[in-house]
């Protein structure tokens, strides 16, 4: 049931077919409650694998090159083997789908570890079996309920680290540091955390991307302390060719205060809107034209794409 006191941007309507579904471990589909790995594997263990999160509309996943980039380049920076080449990770994917005779509204998990260990201690020449992959396809479909909610952030002090010690481009299993953001801001009754980035500007959230707008600019954080965001990529570009002023660059809470819309981006949500900042409302408590219009271009950007995959 649906917690009304809390919602987040992954939030998906119910759908009863999710209890039956299979998934792909190391190149076996097999039924939910089998699919397992080792308590030897990297990922539990130590929490060394990388992910992507990818979403299928009527038979096309959007993006996928784009993402499958992001995944080689985080597997290139921790010297992990994938085992896969792009064209059999596709072919993975596809299998999986077609396992579970879903066609649109899935929301996919790639995850790929450094595999099962010998003993269980972190050096990465334990890994001595190859990676583990997995992949997880549930029918989900954001939950609209929550454009209309909008959803509630506060700001954190816990901040998305330099790339001294781990850069937050990279789409890693550790997320503890998100994640203790994120009990953070629930214990002071909002949905999701606001986190800054080590100077005190607004960076992002601990799951999404963050934007506002100010005067019909729409402004973003530098990147240098985020997730380089698939999504986020995709509206920068969608104003940019439509005449929509968008900067990327440092502002505070000063500004984000005072800022007539925020709106989150993701994967899975795609954009989601921002009613209330630190208790101070935002935009009147109601999606704003910005954001409406950047949504649309969305959407028909995300239409164009699967009908060129066809």
């Amino acid at each position: 049931m649906q917690d009304d006191t809390h919602i987040s941007t992954h939030d998906a309507e119910e759908d009863a077919r999710n209890a039956d579904i299979l998934i792909y471990v190391d190149g076996r589909i097999v039924p939910k409650a089998e699919a397992v790995v080792s308590v030897y594997d990297s990922g539990f263990m130590l929490g060394d694998g990388i992910w992507e999160g990818l979403r299928l509309h009527d038979g096309v996943i959007p993006f996928l090159d784009d993402h499958l980039d992001r995944l080689y380049e985080a597997a290139l920076y921790v010297d992990m083997e994938i085992g896969k080449t792009r064209d059999e990770l596709k072919a993975a994917i596809a299998e999986s789908l077609s396992a579970n005779g879903m066609t649109t509204d899935v929301h996919l998990r790639l995850m790929v570890t450094r595999g099962r260990k010998r003993k269980p201690f972190q050096h990465p020449h334990l890994s001595a079996w190859g990676p583990t992959i997995v992949i997880i396809a549930e029918h989900s479909k954001p939950n609209e309920a929550v454009i209309g909610r909008g959803i509630r952030l506060h700001t954190v002090p816990h901040h998305r680290g330099l790339p001294l010690t781990q850069d937050a481009k990279l789409n890693s299993h550790s997320k503890l540091n998100c994640i203790i953001a994120l009990n953070h801001a629930v214990r002071a009754g909002a949905d999701e955390a606001l986190m800054l980035d080590p100077f005190g500007f607004v960076n992002t959230t601990n799951a999404c991307n963050f934007f506002i707008v100010r005067k019909g600019e729409v402004w973003t954080s530098t990147g240098d302390y985020c997730m380089n965001g698939i999504t986020r990529q995709k509206v920068i570009d969608l104003c940019r060719a439509n005449a929509i002023p968008v900067f990327e660059r440092n502002y505070s809470l000063v500004d984000t205060y005072g800022a007539d819309e925020a709106f989150l981006t993701g994967t899975f949500g795609a954009q989601t809107p921002v009613f209330e900042i630190d208790g101070r409302v935002i935009g009147g408590g109601r999606p704003g034209p910005v954001f409406q219009r950047i949504r649309q271009l969305y959407r028909d950007l995300i239409h164009a794409q699967v009908e060129a995959g066809r």
